[in-house]
């Protein structure tokens, strides 16, 4: 039901006073009518007895409080949904801004959505396959997760995002995949990026993407991933799609929140599985961490609340790794419910764990050359620091346009594994040893 006021008594910037309201409730999205009848929208950002107070989403500007009236619409605010949705380019608020027509909407969804009931929660345990080898071999993504990509300014981590919309898929299932893809407080040059590699791949056509540039309002900065998380959750839960939502970068997401000081849930656990529907949803949000720092507030909350992390390392970048992510100190706390025989394969768990083991020898190993010189290691050691060098050059910089598949991702573990003798590969088992290793020539 709406109710319109001719009481705005104030107005600062894009925070607007309205007096004398009556049933006025927090989120509610308002629209200020003004003499000439062009209209601009906010949302009740806080209610204090008979007052409002309105955050405008186009800022004050030009506008005049004696004529204008807010008109509250009863009404949080809504995404409309529809199956061809897919394929299209929306503003942070929903609006589509790639020149096609307006949507036809088959639902009115209210952005802020509810967390997952946990007793209705499926565990994730489907293998997730992106056509990176650092992701897909050492910290595998599973169906149902939340799982953050950690970089720095100036990091790549744009091209990561993008390669991950363009290659991801899940193996051996039947269910259609989607895409969702929100870039929040990003340049027009990004947006750009993002928009012309979908459409040159050909990706767009599986992928609803919402663009919130930099100069876009805060509040549409906090509209733009709940927009992105309510078409997943429709795509999902409505037409049984598995959706992947890519959101980035969250760092500007948590500046806004900060700024307008009302967050109220996190939008974090409204994805996943739910049980008995073949639908579900899988997060990955990626974040920028201020001064390289993984102790900030920010990715130091969103570690808690996920289930691991993807770190990209300036080191690795500095050194020409494409794309540079720093496997040791990343974690997929579910990798083990996603690999292994009928997954991935039987020799998925013990290459993983071998790889690590032997990529963290051999930096220790070049490391300690770097100390005392090459004389200073064994021949074993000297080994360890080979391999930890093939390793970077191979397997975890592979370009931005190569997608491995998994086996092609285990196959390339096997031959670094074949630069160390056999008797060094103690985490794997033997039946695996005999099938798959080959020393190097």
């Amino acid at each position: 039901m709406q109710k319109e006021y001719r009481t705005i008594s104030e107005v600062v910037g894009a925070l607007m006073l309205v007096n004398q309201v009556e049933g006025v409730k927090y989120d509610e999205l308002v629209e200020i009518v003004q003499e000439d009848g062009s209209i601009r929208r906010g949302k009740v950002l806080e209610v204090n007895g008979d007052r409002a107070l309105v955050q405008l989403f186009e800022g004050s500007q030009g506008l005049r409080v004696s004529t204008a009236k807010a008109r509250f619409m009863g009404r949080s605010i809504e995404l409309d949904v529809a199956p061809d949705m897919l394929g299209r380019v929306f503003d942070g608020m929903g609006k589509p801004k790639d020149g096609g027509p307006a949507l036809i909407p088959e639902k009115h969804l209210n952005i802020n959505g509810n967390p997952m009931n946990p007793a209705a929660r499926d565990y994730p345990s489907e293998f997730i396959q992106t056509g990176v080898s650092a992701i897909d071999g050492l910290n595998t993504l599973v169906r149902g997760q939340k799982l953050p990509v950690f970089s720095g300014s100036g990091l790549p981590h744009a091209q990561l995002a993008a390669q991950i919309a363009r290659q991801a898929k899940v193996l051996g299932s039947d269910e259609k995949f989607a895409v969702v893809f929100a870039a929040v407080g990003i340049t027009f040059e990004e947006a750009d990026f993002f928009i012309s590699d979908f459409r040159k791949t050909g990706a767009i056509e599986r992928t609803v993407t919402f663009i919130n540039l930099a100069n876009d309002p805060a509040i549409e900065r906090i509209a733009t991933p709940r927009m992105a998380i309510t078409a997943a959750e429709y795509l999902a839960y409505d037409l049984g799609m598995h959706v992947l939502v890519i959101i980035t970068d969250i760092t500007n997401y948590a500046e806004a929140l900060r700024e307008i000081s009302a967050a109220r849930n996190t939008m974090y656990e409204r994805a996943g599985r739910i049980r008995d529907n073949k639908g579900s949803i899988t997060m990955i949000p990626i974040l920028s961490m201020p001064e390289d720092d993984v102790t900030h507030p920010i990715p130091d909350l969103t570690g808690y609340i996920t289930e691991g992390q993807i770190i990209l390392s300036r080191d690795l970048y500095r050194k020409g790794l494409t794309p540079p992510i720093n496997v040791l100190p990343s974690l997929s706390r579910l990798k083990d419910k996603g690999i292994g025989k009928g997954k991935t394969r039987e020799d998925h768990a013990d290459t993983m764990n071998q790889l690590f083991s032997a990529y963290s020898r051999g930096k220790d190993a070049k490391e300690l050359a770097v100390i005392l010189g090459d004389a200073a290691l064994s021949d074993t050691d000297k080994l360890y620091a080979k391999f930890a060098d093939a390793f970077e050059a191979e397997y975890i910089s592979q370009g931005y346009y190569t997608n491995r598949t998994i086996e092609e991702t285990l196959d390339l573990g096997w031959k670094l594994l074949g630069i160390l003798p056999r008797t060094e590969l103690k985490r794997i088992r033997d039946a695996y040893l005999d099938k798959y290793y080959h020393p190097a020539q």
